[in-house]
């Protein structure tokens, strides 16, 4: 069971916890609200209020057990940024972070949050999608029903041609680019490539792929 924490109970993370939990995630919710923290505790697996600015708080609640956390207060730039920083001090893997503006997504980025959202109430039910998915979050929704994301291998196309996995045809997906790394480096930034058909996929490739968001949430279940 993958376990979610949730730090903000406004409108995107109460809405964001309770798509989670729907989908069988383990949500830790907190908040400074006690009125909307009793609300919610009924629909997630742990409600705390507190405030997330303080890291022994978030220790106290669990959050450094988390497989990845969503930063949902991006109308409060300095509480989200400390919540960023805290998680990241906790050892949380994922940091998912909120923003409202460019700028403060670039501020989340560079305490730590490995991925900056701009969405609104509409979208929580599609990032708590990839959150449960075993593939990346690194998804950008292009018009309705449709995203470019990048997508950890999946294993039916491990160590095959795109010519031979017959990707377009059994995944109804495109591979638009694949991002492969050095391995004289395996440190630097990964290579990237345009591929032909012929092009073999490595089993530590990244692709990037574009098709309709239920092919890319179905494609990215196999990895």
């Amino acid at each position: 069971m993958k376990r979610v924490g949730i730090i903000g109970a406004g409108t995107f993370g109460t809405s964001l916890a309770s798509a989670l939990a729907e989908k069988g995630a383990e949500v830790l919710l907190i908040d400074q609200n006690r009125d909307i923290i009793q609300e919610c505790a009924a629909e997630v697996s742990k409600a705390i209020e507190g405030d997330a600015t303080n890291i022994h708080t978030l220790e106290d609640a669990g959050f450094q057990e988390c497989d990845v956390v969503v930063i949902a207060i991006a109308s409060n730039l300095e509480g989200s940024v400390m919540a960023t920083m805290n998680c990241k001090e906790l050892g949380v893997d994922m940091v998912v972070a909120k923003a409202n503006s460019e700028m403060h997504g670039k501020i989340l980025k560079r305490v730590g949050a490995d991925v900056v959202v701009y969405p609104n109430r509409d979208r929580a039910q599609r990032l708590a999608q990839t959150l449960m998915s075993k593939g990346s979050v690194d998804l950008l929704e292009i018009s309705d029903g449709f995203s470019v994301a990048e997508i950890d291998v999946p294993e039916p196309l491990k160590g095959k041609s795109l010519a031979d996995a017959q990707v377009r045809n059994k995944y109804n997906v495109t591979v638009l680019c694949v991002r492969r790394l050095v391995e004289e480096d395996p440190t630097r930034p990964r290579e990237l490539i345009i591929p032909s058909a012929a092009e073999v996929i490595q089993p530590d490739d990244k692709l990037l792929v574009f098709g309709e968001n239920k092919a890319i949430d179905e494609i990215a279940q196999k990895t």
